[in-house]
């Protein structure tokens, strides 16, 4: 029985109603228990005309359910979403932010930006205590919440794209948090590990623990203040969350711990429709996020550089092709370093220059095939960007295409519940630069573009994309894990394009990152074989082992014609669903 999947057993007949979905958690936390769930290497589920892929079993068949009323891509995506807010606490939010992108079976492409803002109180020295920086108040404190975007993006998602009643939406998530759902064996360890950071906080410590002590799988979690707050939004829209009594227990939070969100910023907050990025990849359309979101960006340049080398010639997980991805990699992020941040703030973001097959060009030259540029360890430099994401993907029976990432930024975010709210904050103003020309070895950064401003939106690395080849929808792809998020979706792209991987195939295939400083290649733990490693150290490269990277969630149109979905297993709940 080890090829029998958790995903297998909610398909079967699975049904919107929540019991049903926590008869088949049972069900399946029991299973998982026994045969230690699904391993990586598995079959890809293949659906013929819909499907959901996301971080969480429950929430993708939300999704799927959505679809199979009738609903779109962007219903689904929507319903998801605000499942994932209540059965993936450590990145689904409703106090977070993120990124949507869409493309409809016309070809029509837009973004949807819903970042976090900073606060009108908010300026460039804020992280600076007695004139000298203080990492607990950038990353560990009220002041490290930005204003969130989620609920203000999703609706406007909806509302431009969206076919059902947002209330219809929105209420399986009500269910599972009014109700509850049984907690899995990846929850417990998650909630477990987390406890040192919910405890410092008694709304979290309430919510996300049985009187201190940590849920185990097979447990029941109920959230009734989420449901409350979820039931709000349900029937108000945004100014269910942005205003009313969710935004007056927000600014009451703040007011008590010495944050500087009011209720002012909260109901001034917008989601912003903006233009993809584009950009060729041996003959596919790369539709990806701009800025604010360093991703799409990053990745177009990084596979303009690529472009001309023959990595398939060279083949995946060769010393020649870690060695070229990992250079075009390190300058790419040696752009972004220099260059990126809010456009709103920076309105001459060289964005068309360095998505530029001439700019790439340039760059390759400087690549040499047998050895490894040196990163200056005084020219660019930044401050850590938390892994703790999570990214969904939807394509329903017409090819309509979304792509979202959203986060809390860290795992549980700044692990504050707002009390009688039943959510958790974002710590997102750790994402801005520390304070003006402090830039160190360290990791510290002090340039301008992503300086802290009031309104202004942190930079980010989140890059869902959707590729499309001859005019026909390709894949859709994303991942959490901080700045390695775009080099999970490069390798995505590149195992599917260039190595003519299947969808689970290019999600179960090892990863590494490069960021230009440090200077070193990190890779997954035994992925690499041992001459790979000797011929990357000959090349002058510096390798470090970590733990796993990302957990991208995919849809790959097969040569059938049909849906094909990569789960990403290095987070034990992924999970696909459709039909």
């Amino acid at each position: 029985m080890p090829q029998f999947s958790v995903a297998l057993i909610f398909n079967c007949g699975l049904t919107a109603r929540v019991k049903s979905l926590n008869a088949l958690r049972c069900f399946a936390v029991i299973l998982m228990l026994a045969f230690n769930s699904r391993a990586r290497g598995a079959a890809p589920q293949v659906f013929a005309q819909t499907a959901v892929v996301s971080q969480d079993q429950i929430a993708s068949q939300v999704g799927a359910d959505v679809l199979r009323r009738g609903g779109n891509a962007v219903d689904a995506a929507v319903a998801t979403a605000f499942a994932l807010a209540v059965t993936h606490p450590a990145a689904g939010n409703i106090g977070g932010g993120g990124f949507l992108v869409f493309r409809s079976a016309q070809g029509e492409a837009v973004a949807y930006d819903f970042r976090e803002q900073a606060p009108a109180a908010a300026h460039a020295k804020m992280f600076l205590r007695d004139g000298k920086y203080d990492f607990d108040l950038h990353h560990n404190h009220h002041r490290s919440v930005g204003v969130p975007g989620t609920v203000a993006g999703l609706h406007l998602a909806w509302k431009e794209q969206g076919s059902l009643p947002w209330a219809e939406l929105v209420q399986p998530a009500i269910q599972l948090a009014r109700d509850g759902f049984v907690v899995s064996a990846g929850l417990a360890r998650s909630l477990k590990s987390a406890l040192p950071l919910l405890a410092k906080h008694p709304a979290s410590l309430a919510q996300f623990t049985k009187s201190g002590e940590a849920y185990a799988a097979g447990d029941t979690l109920i959230q009734s203040d989420l449901a409350r707050s979820l039931r709000r939004i349900a029937g108000d829209g945004p100014a269910g969350f942005y205003e009313g009594a969710t935004a007056a227990l927000i600014e009451r939070e703040m007011q008590a711990h010495g944050g500087i969100i009011t209720r002012a910023d909260l109901k001034n907050y917008r989601a912003v429709r903006r233009t993809p990025v584009r950009g060729t990849y041996r003959g596919c359309e790369i539709i990806s996020m701009p800025p604010p979101s360093s991703g799409g960006v990053v990745l177009v340049e990084m596979l303009n550089i690529l472009e001309g080398f023959d990595l398939r010639g060279s083949g995946p997980n060769s010393a020649t092709t870690i060695h070229l991805v990992s250079e075009a990699m390190r300058r790419a992020f040696a752009d972004r370093a220099q260059f990126l941040g809010d456009p709103d703030f920076n309105p001459d973001l060289p964005v068309a220059r360095l998505t530029s097959k001439e700019h790439a060009a340039a760059l390759r030259k400087t690549i040499s095939p047998g050895r490894a540029t040196v990163s200056s360890p005084t020219t660019f430099a930044w401050s850590p960007e938390s892994k703790e994401t999570t990214h969904l993907s939807v394509v329903d029976s017409n090819r309509n295409a979304v792509a979202l990432t959203y986060t809390l930024e860290e795992s549980y975010g700044s692990g504050i519940v707002v009390p009688g709210a039943g959510f958790l904050l974002n710590n997102e103003m750790g994402d801005f630069n520390a304070a003006p020309g402090l830039t160190t070895t360290n990791g510290l950064i002090g340039t301008a573009p992503n300086l802290t401003a009031p309104g202004k939106r942190m930079l980010s690395s989140m890059t869902p994309t959707i590729v499309v080849r001859d005019g026909r929808l390709l894949m859709v792809t994303g991942s959490p894990g901080g700045r390695t998020i775009i080099n999970t979706v490069l390798l995505t792209i590149l195992n599917v394009v260039d190595f003519e991987m299947g969808a689970q195939a290019a999600v179960d295939a090892p990863r590494f990152h490069h960021q230009w400083l440090p200077d070193r290649i990190l890779f997954e733990r035994g992925s690499f074989a041992g001459e790979v490693i000797q011929a990357l150290r000959q090349r002058g490269h510096t390798l470090t082992e970590s733990g796993s990277q990302g957990a991208a969630e995919i849809i790959v149109v097969n040569g059938a014609g049909n849906l094909e979905t990569g789960a990403d297993k290095r987070a034990a709940d992924s999970g696909a669903a459709g039909f």
